[in-house]
């Protein structure tokens, strides 16, 4: 594992810019070699997404949700994202770098990101230990990665499930097409009912909610491996 206290060239999804407070986030990548298949990996971003939300609702008692595919929200504001980068070598070993970044103890945020992004400190109106918060994230993906490996992707679904605010939503892809955010599907990717009754898998592209939620600001994310 490695960690910063501060990235200047901290870079998201699509290589969308990561910008952090310093000394105020939790920033850090662990390198994985799971012995799943190829096919298998690109299920690790919603592994991390159930485990590092569960690990941030043990450390500050809040409620953290899901949005596929790799977003953690506070009440439809963007707390923290995750990375997943694979890749195979020469000799067919899978490598997996999982990035994770969580907004802990930074309390403003620059330009468009004010109204769409949170902190634990801001929604739970006090600063937290970050030493604290990343033993609980460390458990929890260690437990949810093994449980993974071991029985493949089903206890993931069902907890991702349970944790995400995107299904059950209207949605809209980039293709224009509306409908409901169904279901998860075996491999990960999202099941979309159209309005015309065709069930559409979204793997890559923008799926943007059409109703916010509670009422707030709406979470929006390009979706991809």
């Amino acid at each position: 594992m490695v960690r910063a206290e501060h990235q200047t060239e901290g870079r998201g999804r699509l290589g969308r810019d990561w910008i952090d407070e310093p000394g105020s986030a939790l920033l850090i990548s662990i390198v994985l070699r799971p012995a799943v298949e190829v096919a298998r990996l690109p299920q690790l971003s919603l592994v991390a997404g159930v485990a590092v939300a569960e690990g941030l609702t043990e450390a500050s008692g809040l409620p953290i949700t899901v949005a596929w595919p790799n977003d953690l929200l506070i009440r439809g504001l963007k707390v923290g994202g995750i990375l997943a980068e694979s890749f195979i070598g020469a000799d067919r070993v899978a490598v997996v770098i999982l990035g994770i970044g969580i907004n802990i103890n930074q309390t403003r945020f620059a330009g468009d990101l004010e109204g769409r992004a949170t902190s634990l400190a801001r929604e739970g109106a006090r600063p937290f230990d970050r030493e604290c918060v990343l033993t609980a994230v460390l458990e929890r993906l260690e437990a949810w990665y093994r449980r993974w490996v071991a029985e493949g992707f089903g206890p993931v679904r069902e907890a991702w499930r349970r944790s995400s605010v995107t299904l059950g939503r209207r949605v809209t892809t980039d293709g224009g097409a509306a409908g409901i955010a169904e279901d998860l599907a075996e491999d990960g990717a999202l099941l979309v009912r159209t309005e015309g009754g065709a069930l559409v898998r979204r793997v890559a592209g923008d799926v943007a909610p059409l109703v916010n939620y509670s009422g707030l600001t709406p979470w929006r994310g390009r979706c991809c491996w």
